[in-house]
């Protein structure tokens, strides 16, 4: 009788020792995939970017803390090494000795394979005897790269040499490396989800601020893609901010010239050119703002109630008829009462 990859490391495990696999009663299954941690050191930001073929893997392999440290679990994962690493790294331990330290007192480390990278850049990596092959890693200049049950063993390898070889902000180097490693192969299994984390190099004390790009890809045929695309929208909106930020310090050219770019990134998005021509129409330039708006009302009609609900939330003043004067851009038939 045939029996699966999954039943015959089930069963192994069962006989050389049941506590590898039961915690809390409960099977521990294998999160194989291939990661990478990182940090930009012109930055100083930290990441965690990840693809597998298992659903929600961004509930389990990333951990990153601002001014701390990134983690990366995985292979037959034991979660706690992601807080217990960054509980040591805030300590005041390095990369290579908080793991080594969870290493020692885990009762099972050839299961296991770990990347970390703290704050200073210092970075550490396991990749226990026992991961299903093809497994290693690869520890680089301010990052590692993992992988396990591979296609290849050259994966690994394809991952660090285009993180080294990429351009761009730290975000885009490591979409560059899951890439590679797709390429190559990738998971023997095929792909189902993806995440990354992104936090800035100094904490502000709050971690939801520290956080830049925080991604999950719970479930999809090309996770990677739909990954990359999520990170140019979270770039879009990013500059959003940015030029609210700019106009509340009166700063209205700098302000326009990062809606225009979040609107180069993400031009199909009518949020986002509606908020800008909201902006623009209130500060008097109501050419161009009425331009936007005429665009987004012809794509999504449902902004023109949208923008007769404002004036009473304060957030669009109705003297001079002005909610009359977006209105009569909107095509024939929308504009309703």
């Amino acid at each position: 009788m045939r029996i699966t990859w999954l039943v015959a490391l089930l069963i192994a495990l069962a006989v050389s020792s049941i506590e590898a696999v039961v915690v809390d009663g409960q099977w521990v299954r294998p999160v194989t995939t291939f990661s990478i941690v990182a940090r930009d050191p012109e930055t100083g930001q930290l990441g965690v970017a990840v693809q597998s073929h298992w659903f929600s893997v961004g509930s389990v392999v990333p951990w990153v803390k601002a001014g701390v440290g990134a983690v990366a679990t995985q292979s037959l994962t034991d979660v706690t090494y992601g807080p217990l690493g960054l509980e040591l790294m805030q300590a005041g331990k390095t990369a290579e000795q908080a793991l080594k330290g969870l290493i020692e007192t885990d009762p099972h480390p050839e299961w296991r394979q770990v990347g970390m990278i703290d704050a200073k850049g210092n970075r550490a990596a396991h990749t226990g005897k026992q991961c299903i092959r093809e497994a290693g890693h690869v520890i680089g200049e301010d990052f590692v790269v993992m992988a396990n049950l591979m296609e290849k063993n050259t994966v690994w390898q394809a991952m660090a040499d285009a993180y080294k070889n990429s351009a761009g902000d730290l975000a885009e180097r490591m979409l560059a490396a899951l890439d590679a490693a797709q390429k190559e192969g990738g998971d023997i299994r095929g792909r189902q989800s993806a995440a990354m984390i992104v936090v800035r190099g100094q904490s502000t004390g709050v971690d939801y601020k520290d956080r830049i790009i925080d991604l999950r890809i719970e479930d999809h045929p090309t996770p990677l893609v739909e990954l990359r695309r999520l990170v140019t929208l979270n770039r879009a909106y990013l500059l959003m901010n940015e030029g609210d930020e700019k106009m509340v310090q009166r700063d209205t050219k700098g302000a326009l010239q990062a809606y225009g770019r979040a609107m180069e990134l993400a031009p199909d998005v009518t949020e986002i050119k509606y908020w800008v021509a909201l902006t623009m129409f209130s500060e008097g330039m109501q050419s161009d703002a009425l331009r936007l708006f005429h665009d987004v009302f012809e794509k999504e009609p449902l902004w023109v109630e949208v923008t007769r609900r404002l004036p009473a939330a304060g957030l669009l003043l109705n003297d001079a008829g002005q909610v009359s004067r977006i209105l009569e851009v909107a095509p024939q038939g929308t504009q309703g009462n």
